[in-house]
């Protein structure tokens, strides 16, 4: 099953199931919200239970590609598909993203020690990265720091936890990182990633009968600059060295996480710094079983 929220003009955030190309409605008493369904339902099941049952009784329903566009308050679209009440990213999970800092060593200041460990590392490297109001969703602007001039798109794979750290669905995330003021010095890590539209997720939150294996899907990135393609990257989630339910575990040890919460589980796709993000550059990154997320980039300040 797939869930979406998006906006009516006149009614506000509603609750969506995705049936082929069109949007069941289900808005309600029973789900308010997507993030309310999660708490209210506790697990991937019955998340599934409920919202089948309410979409029987759907009487709006609406083509996707109506929802699929630039947000307006004048016109319907999609939002994210949740509210996260936080949102973490892991990092170095791939064997792509040990060999990319190994390459960088010594640039901007970077020295050996610090990243290059991670990969082979009993602990992963987990760190907070957002908040709803940090995170956009479909068709959505993300940001670009007015002090970094290398930012780059991070596409990943996303979990989304239910009660008790358990796994009750996956989205597309991109985690942008502001690598200049990151490599300047490590220390500065929380300002080259926490920032206004730091984060996107969408379009979709998939429940994992939906998924399938979550570490066996293709994921394409694409940079589109002047309606060119500037960069295109791929990979496959099966790449990752750990396991989505290992990430889910070191997050939640002594760590109360609330149900709703995204964690994006890191990125395989690295950008080259010649392809850095520009104002006015579109992202879109496709996921197997999942879907497209697309994101236009605008300078902050």
């Amino acid at each position: 099953m797939r869930l979406c929220q998006f906006h009516l003009p006149g009614r506000g955030a509603r609750v969506g199931v995705v049936e082929g190309d069109r949007v069941l409605d289900i808005t309600g008493k029973e789900a308010p919200s997507v993030r309310a369904l999660i708490e209210a339902c506790g697990t991937a099941e019955a998340l599934e239970r409920r919202a089948r049952r309410l979409a029987q009784r759907a009487r709006t329903r609406l083509l996707w590609r109506e929802l699929d566009r630039a947000p307006s308050p004048r016109r319907a679209h999609l939002l994210a598909p949740l509210d996260p009440p936080e949102v973490w990213g892991a990092g170095i999970t791939y064997r792509r993203s040990r060999e990319y800092y190994e390459a960088h060593t010594g640039e901007g200041g970077r020295t050996r020690g610090i990243y290059d460990y991670v990969y082979e590392a009993e602990r992963p490297e987990l760190f907070f990265k957002a908040t709803a109001a940090r995170t956009a969703g479909p068709n959505a602007a993300i940001g670009l720091r007015r002090d970094s001039t290398l930012t780059a798109v991070e596409p990943e794979l996303a979990v989304v936890l239910g009660p008790r750290g358990r796994i009750v669905g996956y989205t597309i995330g991109n985690d942008l990182s502001a690598w200049d003021i990151e490599r300047e010095n490590p220390l500065f890590l929380p300002q080259s990633k926490i920032f206004a539209g730091c984060f996107a997720m969408g379009p979709v939150l998939a429940t994992p009968r939906e998924v399938g294996d979550p570490h066996a899907l293709a994921l394409t990135c694409r940079i589109q600059r002047g309606g060119r393609l500037l960069f295109e990257g791929r990979v496959n989630t099966r790449e990752m060295k750990r396991r989505c339910d290992e990430l889910v575990d070191w997050l939640a040890r002594d760590n109360p996480v609330p149900a709703g919460t995204v964690l994006s589980t890191g990125t395989g796709v690295l950008v080259p710094d010649e392809h850095a993000l520009r104002e006015g550059d579109v992202v879109e990154i496709e996921l197997e079983r999942i879907g497209t997320l697309r994101n236009p980039v605008r300078r902050l300040g």
